[in-house]
């Protein structure tokens, strides 16, 4: 049960199919029914919700990232590093860009499942005295069988970076009988873990941005970069 402060929902990877190749049947345009049901959400929830869906734009098709707010405002990001391993890459156009998403005084870098193995599009800059984000978000259907990887790489992503990690898994057996444990979790930088489920249910958290800004301050490794 969400409370009445909640300022963010977050739903996994294509989490109206599930991790699909058959676009034609399961694809959308914009501002159709998932669209729309986010949209009516997170006014209803009086919260943001993202997650992503399957979108098509003429003949392509995206693993696309949808960000809205209470207010309307919207972001998206379609998913870049496509798992070829499952031929993503021979059914999906690949994204050409990362974005950043300002929310209740957090940066937010949103990045999709596969992406979470190339370290170089979640780098967070330093310049100026300021951080390019502070939230690095995945959402993912990444399967049990390789749930080590996502449980250390999740980590690390927070550590080497200098900012929450959180990362919203699916739960359950797909159509193709691959079975999910979520291990859906909150790290911070400095590698604790905040958050943890590896089952079907809701999880909040709250976040501070001033203790992340001090622990930025106690400990600025980053400063040492090449």
């Amino acid at each position: 049960q969400l409370t009445n402060s909640t300022d963010l929902i977050i739903l996994p990877e294509t989490f109206s199919t599930g991790f699909t190749m058959d676009v034609e049947s399961f694809a959308e345009p914009m501002n159709l029914h998932t669209h729309k049901w986010m949209r009516y959400m997170a006014r209803k929830a009086d919260s943001a919700i993202c997650g992503s869906f399957i979108v098509r734009e003429g003949d392509a098709y995206f693993n696309r990232f949808l960000f809205i707010t209470p207010t309307g405002e919207e972001y998206s990001y379609d998913k870049h590093h496509l798992f070829r391993m499952h031929d993503e890459h021979l059914h999906f156009t690949p994204g050409k860009k990362r974005i950043i998403i300002p929310y209740k005084g957090f940066n937010i870098c949103p990045l999709i499942c596969y992406d979470l193995r190339f370290p170089e599009i979640a780098k967070n800059e330093y310049k100026a005295e300021n951080f390019t984000y502070d939230i690095l978000m995945y959402v993912a259907n990444w399967p049990e069988k390789r749930i080590i990887a996502w449980d250390s790489l999740l980590q690390s992503r927070s550590i080497e970076n200098y900012a929450y990690s959180v990362g919203a898994n699916r739960v359950g057996a797909d159509g193709n009988g691959v079975t999910h444990c979520g291990h859906s979790a909150i790290f911070h930088p400095n590698g604790h873990r905040l958050a943890f489920s590896d089952q079907e249910e809701i999880i909040q958290i709250t976040l501070s941005k001033n203790e992340l800004d001090g622990y930025r301050k106690s400990f600025p490794a980053y400063l040492d970069r090449d």
